[in-house]
């Protein structure tokens, strides 16, 4: 059994997963209610919240297993923000002090990678490693608040990052749209409300594609052009109007993530295509990518909802997934934070 923790921004989470049965259970503690009156996640609430949050949640997952069903502790150690990691990586060393169990640290941003596969092991997990293997290489698209990348996972589970976002991350984009738009926190999926009953080409924002010919993202003239439009109109227009901005912008994005995921699907031979992180949940952006993957024949597989945001789920399942790759930790009681834990080397 593996007993992961989660803490690296405003969700307190904990997770048991049972290579032979699937996850036996997943506790959340979210904190957008008390970031809500903020705008945006405030460290210091933040981790005085895991702090409070850490214990009970802890209780919920030893009625379901015992200290020595545990053979590993599986932790995030970045990327986040330094305060919340500390808390998530402090209990995980008191438990593998007090239980004498191994403490493992988890790249949070490679765990997002490893998402859309969780329901496969579900599945069946005693065939899972000849099935995944069937999908490998594998081209990945990781669309969350703070980061936008597109990955390749190869035959012996190594990720190797192909693009990322020069200035803002996708969902960062949405957030700061709905912002300007006067719309609530987490702006993402209130810009996906509007956009619903929107007109996309009402408004004929710039498609955030950086240079045609590479695979980086831009979002932040994006951003720009949505600030020169609703200047240009009245408070009164823009209200009767909202979902029209919302669509066109969401549009605009999504455009971007799809034009890039294909023309990386055409550079290289790659068996499956996932998607992962918190914008995955966008209903128009998994129909656009499983439209575009359909047209070539790839398998489309994408993070079920409890575990496109931050989630212990996906930690305990990346510790096992990626336990003959290199890509966890293992320093045990030495394990330190890493605030700007990169996905992969480029």
């Amino acid at each position: 059994m593996i007993l992961a923790l989660e803490s690296s921004c405003d969700e307190t989470a904990v997770a048991v997963f049972d290579p032979a049965t699937g996850l036996t259970g997943e506790w959340i503690h979210s904190q957008i209610a008390l970031h809500e009156a903020y705008g945006g996640v405030v460290p210091d609430l933040a981790s005085r919240e895991h702090l409070a949050h850490f214990g009970p949640l802890l209780q919920r997952a030893l009625a379901t297993v015992k200290p020595e069903q545990v053979t590993k502790i599986a932790v995030t150690n970045g990327p986040g923000l330094a305060a919340c990691l500390a808390m998530g990586l402090a209990a995980a060393k008191s438990l593998g002090l007090a239980w004498r169990v191994p403490v493992v640290g988890v790249n949070h941003l490679r765990a997002h990678a490893f998402s859309p596969f969780i329901a496969l092991h579900a599945a069946n997990p005693a065939a899972f490693d000849g099935e995944f293997a069937k999908l490998l290489p594998h081209l990945g698209l990781l669309v969350s608040g703070g980061n936008t990348a597109l990955f390749s996972l190869d035959e012996s589970r190594r990720i190797t990052l192909l693009a990322s976002t020069m200035d803002d991350a996708a969902g960062e984009a949405l957030d700061k749209g709905a912002k300007l738009l006067g719309l609530g926190y987490p702006g993402g999926p209130l810009v996906e409300k509007l956009a619903a009953s929107g007109n996309p080409t009402a408004f004929a924002f710039p498609k955030a594609v950086a240079q045609r010919s590479t695979l980086e993202f831009s979002f932040s003239g994006l951003k720009t052009s949505l600030r020169y439009q609703l200047e240009k109109m009245a408070p009164e227009e823009i209200e009767r109007r909202k979902a029209d901005l919302c669509a066109s912008y969401q549009a605009a994005v999504f455009e971007a993530l799809v034009r890039k995921s294909q023309l990386a699907l055409e550079r290289g031979v790659y068996r499956s295509f996932g998607l992962s992180g918190g914008v995955a949940n966008n209903q128009t952006l998994q129909t656009r990518l499983a439209q575009a993957t359909q047209q070539i024949n790839v398998p489309f597989f994408r993070a079920q909802p409890k575990h496109t945001g931050d989630n212990a789920g996906m930690i305990a399942f990346a510790a096992w997934a990626e336990r003959e790759t290199g890509g966890v930790n293992e320093a045990g009681l030495s394990l330190e934070i890493a605030p700007s834990l990169p996905l992969a080397m480029g």
